[in-house]
């Protein structure tokens, strides 16, 4: 019997599934929590999947949840990567010296987001190409290490993902809006800035 939890958008194009219980699937050291997947017909096979791990903020995997709701068509793109990378140096984000078109880090280099070859064991595409063995597929990686080695949570977005779908994740992700916690990760000590809520 199998304990993970499927949510289906109305339309059957997209869908949201808690995997933590079943699937060992791991980005980098960290268990995945939850994929998020969509296709071109109901009946169809994913066109892309991405993946976010335990520790993830929740309300930017909501934010993402909200996009892939809104789009019509969740399983194709139409925008280049730059919107991605926009999005976060809006929000005071640096672009990295040595790969400005492809990777941004908050300013006090605890999160990252990179169009980066991708982790090959367990991305599932549906592009075909994807599956040739002489290609490295490239896709969106983002991450939080406020400290060297002290990974909190990755998310992982398979080559295929729209990238406004990534750019939602990343605006929500680099937002200085207030989020609510009970508690702090020990690793994020001196780098937030914490009030009481009203």
């Amino acid at each position: 019997m199998r304990s993970t939890v499927l949510h289906i958008a109305p339309d059957a194009l997209s869908w949201a599934q808690w995997v933590l219980a079943d699937e060992p699937i791991l980005l980098g050291d960290l268990p995945v929590a939850w994929t998020v997947s969509a296709r071109a017909t109901p009946s169809g096979l994913p066109q892309w999947t991405a993946y976010f791990s335990t520790g993830v903020p929740p309300e930017v995997l909501l934010d993402f949840l909200f996009a892939v709701e809104a789009r019509p068509d969740p399983a194709y793109g139409y925008t280049g990567p730059n919107v991605v990378l926009d999005a976060l140096v809006e929000h005071g984000w640096l672009r990295d010296i040595d790969t400005p078109g492809a990777m941004v880090s908050d300013p006090q280099l605890a999160a990252s987001v990179a169009l980066t070859i991708l982790p090959e064991d367990g991305i599932q595409d549906g592009d075909p190409f994807g599956l040739d063995p002489t290609t490295e597929p490239t896709g969106w990686l983002a991450w939080c290490e406020p400290r060297m080695g002290d990974v909190l949570w990755t998310a992982t977005f398979s080559a295929s993902t729209p990238h406004d779908l990534v750019a939602a994740f990343a605006r929500s992700l680099a937002s200085p809006a207030p989020v609510l916690r009970h508690t702090l990760p020990h690793a994020s000590s001196g780098r937030l800035t914490a009030r009481p809520a009203l």
